[in-house]
């Protein structure tokens, strides 16, 4: 186990990892995924415990009473209260981890919109403020909150970018709004999650992450080449 270890943990990181988080979405999503690690971890632990007490422990002599008492607490600690528990911590983290990752009006400033439209196979990328169309390529201002309407114009798509925030699906004839940003400049991978046909494994898109000013520079250079 201690010699798959380092094989493992190989993939924690690159750019499809969700375990290594370039924005808060991300983060948040990241931080859900180490909870639920942990949580299970002791739930097996424990588990694993019983199993090997139940093996290994000295028999005893009950009476018909001590033995009905014995699996009720079982059948109530094991079946009902270990599982609300599991259910009531999942829940508590979970809720405002899920609100924080809606695209709602950010604290300061406004969301850069983006509209992506899936097809068989890529991505038509347009900024309705500038009137800028692209194809397989998102550019975004880091630090700023970007709100990406995603639809499809044929079968389901899924539009995901794992180190910047979750997936969302790509639906005919229905806009999903996913609140994407990245914490720092840079390239970030993107992939179809759905399997959409014959060249699913090769739709895919970047996601470019500019400082604000290179943004603002790159936006009037592209609305002036359209």
């Amino acid at each position: 186990m201690l010699a798959g270890t380092p094989l493992g943990l190989t993939g924690c990181a690159g750019p499809f990892s969700t375990l290594h988080p370039a924005g808060p979405s991300a983060a948040t999503a990241a931080m859900l995924w180490w909870g639920m690690f942990v949580l299970f971890s002791l739930v097996f632990v424990a588990v694993c415990g019983l199993w090997l007490y139940a093996m290994f422990r000295s028999p005893s002599i009950r009476d018909e009473a001590q033995e009905k008492h014995i699996h009720r607490r079982w059948i109530i600690g094991g079946g009902l209260v270990l599982p609300l528990a599991c259910i009531v911590v999942l829940l508590a983290f979970g809720i405002p981890a899920g609100h924080s990752m809606l695209p709602l009006p950010p604290d300061e400033g406004e969301a850069l919109e983006v509209h992506v439209t899936a097809r068989q196979w890529h991505w038509d990328v347009h900024y309705p403020d500038g009137d800028i169309s692209l194809s397989n390529e998102v550019h975004i201002p880091a630090g700023r909150p970007v709100d990406v309407h995603v639809t499809s114009v044929d079968v389901i798509h899924s539009f995901w970018v794992p180190r910047l925030g979750g997936k969302l699906d790509a639906i005919p004839g229905r806009t999903n709004v996913l609140r994407l940003q990245a914490d720092a400049p840079g390239s970030y991978r993107g992939q179809c999650a759905e399997f959409c046909g014959t060249g699913h494994a090769h739709m895919h898109f970047t996601v470019i992450a500019h400082d604000p000013e290179d943004f603002d520079a790159w936006r009037t250079e592209a609305a002036g080449n359209d």
